[in-house]
């Protein structure tokens, strides 16, 4: 199985440049954890929901939403995002991106082709993939045995 099998290829992005709350807004939106961040087209980071969280002061301080984005709204991207980040290429294996996340320690991968994003491959469609294999799995185990051939 390769990447470019299971991954995500509408991939939300941000710009260095852009600010927490829009990353806060467009995660909750799009039901989102992690967005890669562009510098000049290629992926210079990613920005997750652990780092927004970080990066957020709401739940020391038990700050209102307004002033929690107001908050957010002053902190570039650039500051909170992870950097470098690991990639794979889409005709990567599935096995190898898994290794690498469970190595790392991370949720998600982006995916790039010729130093561009082409998609995004994340613990949940690695999940996904796992409960079709043992829905496999499963019904295989129903099946009869068949006779051994003499």
């Amino acid at each position: 199985m390769r990447v470019r099998e299971l991954m995500e290829v509408d991939v939300l992005t941000l710009d260095a440049d852009d600010h927490l709350d829009l990353a806060a807004d467009l995660m909750r939106l799009a039901r989102v954890r992690h967005m890669p961040v562009l510098g000049q087209g290629a992926v210079v980071g990613i920005v997750s929901q652990r780092d927004l969280f970080r990066a957020g002061v709401s739940s020391v301080l038990q700050l209102a939403r307004t002033a929690e984005r107001e908050w957010l709204a002053r902190i570039p991207v650039a500051h909170v995002m992870t950097a470098p980040v690991f990639s794979v290429g889409p005709h990567d294996s599935v096995r190898n991106a898994v290794s690498v996340m469970l190595a790392k320690r991370i949720g998600c991968l982006p995916v790039v082709d010729g130093g561009r994003l082409v998609g995004i491959l994340s613990e949940s469609d690695c999940l996904r993939y796992l409960a079709r294999l043992l829905e496999i799995a499963d019904a295989r185990s129903e099946l009869p045995e068949l006779p051994k051939a003499t």
